[in-house]
């Protein structure tokens, strides 16, 4: 039986590799990945396999060795990354991660309504990787998996 592991799907420069590092508990900074990374608790995929629809399949399929998927949206940058209803075609609970909170709260909202409409079901966690805020409740609900 596979390891299951915590997947991590977002646009390019969201933060999918620093948090999966955090979890994987790797100290250093990130590297841009351009394939699917296995880590020790995590599966980061590259944020250009969002943003190529054709590719969106490979998403789904790699979600057979996940226990869960976190979908990340960056709170500095505004625009559509994910396509609506997308959290729907997965079998594993989907979990709403905005990163770089507090860099600009006008766009909370705008966050929020992105991950709704892609199905994912509040709560959404705010995390800024920066300075590690938010981080502790993000850890406390991936401890119980």
């Amino acid at each position: 039986m596979r390891k299951k592991r915590i997947m991590l799907i977002g646009p390019a420069g969201s933060g999918k590799t620093s948090l999966a590092n955090v979890i994987n508990g790797i100290s250093g900074p990130a590297r841009r990945t351009q394939n699917m990374v296995y880590g020790k608790r995590t599966l980061d995929v590259p944020g250009v396999y969002l943003e190529s629809p054709w590719m969106h399949k490979h998403i789904i399929g790699a979600a057979q060795d996940a226990s869960h998927v976190l979908m990340l949206v960056n709170q500095s940058s505004c625009r559509e990354c994910y396509p609506p209803g997308f959290a729907k075609a997965f079998r594993v609970p989907v979990i709403g991660v905005i990163t770089g909170s507090g860099d600009r709260p006008d766009h909370d909202g705008w966050c929020t309504r992105q991950l709704k409409k892609t199905g994912v079901s509040e709560p959404c966690y705010h995390v800024n990787l920066g300075d590690g805020t938010g981080l502790d409740d993000l850890m406390e609900v991936l401890k119980e998996i």
